[in-house]
C-alpha cells in the first residue's frame, strides 16, 4: 500500500475513532450514568449522599419492580460474596476470582444485617461496610452508595441503586486515572449493576406470586384457576 493509501486509512480510522468518542460521551455515557431513573431520581437526594459531597463519579439506576418493598427487601439484606451474591453476571465475576454465587431463595440466617458490618465484593479485596441502614427503605454501602426502595402503591415499588465515588488516589497519573475511570470502570460497572437490578426485580416479582398464590390457598373456595 503507497504511503498516500495508509495516510487516507489513518485519517479515516481517525475520524472514526473521533465520531465513536463524541457518541460516547454525548449519548451513551449521559444513558448510561442515569439508566432506568426519572429526572427527580437523579436529581433528587438520597441517604448516603453525604458521604461523597463532591464525587467525581455519579451513578442513579433504577428500575420498576412490580412487588411490594417487603418481597425486594430480603434480597438486599442478603447481598455479598459471602451471602447471596449481587444477582448479577456470576460467571464474569468468578472469572477474576469471586467465587460468587447468586441464591434463588431468601435464607433467613442471611436475613440480620446492621450499620458496620462487612459486605465482601470479593475473598481477596476490602469488604465494603454498611455505613447506614433504614429498615425496608434503604441500605448505604460505604464505598458503593445507596440501594433505595420507594414503594409507588401496594403492588409496585421502585428499587434505586446511587453509586458515587472517586478515582483511585493510589493512581498517580491523571490522564491514566481518568482514561480507567470513564472508559473502562464505567461501562463495565453498568452492565453489572443493570444485570444485579434486573437480576433483583424477577426474584422480587417471583416471591411476590408465591406470596399471593399461598395467599389464595387459605381461601376455601380457591381452586387453583
Amino acid at each position: 500500500m503507497r504511503n498516500q493509501d495508509w495516510r487516507k486509512v489513518g485519517a479515516g480510522l481517525a475520524v472514526a475513532g473521533a465520531g465513536a468518542l463524541a457518541a460516547y460521551v454525548w449519548a451513551i455515557r449521559p444513558w448510561h450514568l442515569r439508566w432506568g431513573a426519572t429526572d427527580e431520581e437523579v436529581q433528587g437526594h438520597l441517604i448516603g449522599d453525604e458521604l461523597e459531597p463532591s464525587p467525581k463519579l455519579r451513578a442513579t439506576h433504577a428500575i420498576t419492580v412490580n412487588a411490594p418493598a417487603a418481597d425486594v427487601w430480603p434480597w438486599l439484606l442478603q447481598m455479598g460474596q459471602t451471602r447471596g451474591g449481587f444477582y448479577s453476571y456470576a460467571w464474569l465475576e468468578n472469572i477474576v476470582g469471586c467465587h460468587m454465587h447468586n441464591a434463588d431463595e431468601v435464607v433467613p440466617e442471611w436475613q440480620e444485617l446492621n450499620v458496620g458490618d462487612k459486605v465482601w465484593l470479593h475473598p481477596k479485596a476490602p469488604p465494603v461496610e454498611v455505613a447506614a441502614i433504614e429498615p425496608g427503605r434503604a441500605i448505604v454501602l460505604k464505598g458503593w452508595g445507596a440501594f433505595v426502595l420507594q414503594p409507588i402503591d401496594e403492588k409496585t415499588t421502585r428499587l434505586i441503586i446511587r453509586s458515587q465515588g472517586d478515582y483511585n488516589p493510589d493512581l498517580k497519573n491523571p490522564i491514566l486515572n481518568f482514561f480507567l475511570w470513564r472508559v473502562v470502570f464505567e461501562p463495565a460497572y453498568f452492565i453489572m449493576e443493570r444485570k444485579m437490578l434486573l437480576g433483583i426485580k424477577a426474584r422480587a416479582e417471583k416471591l411476590a406470586r408465591a406470596h399471593v398464590d399461598e395467599k389464595l390457598r387459605e381461601i376455601p373456595e380457591y381452586s387453583g384457576w
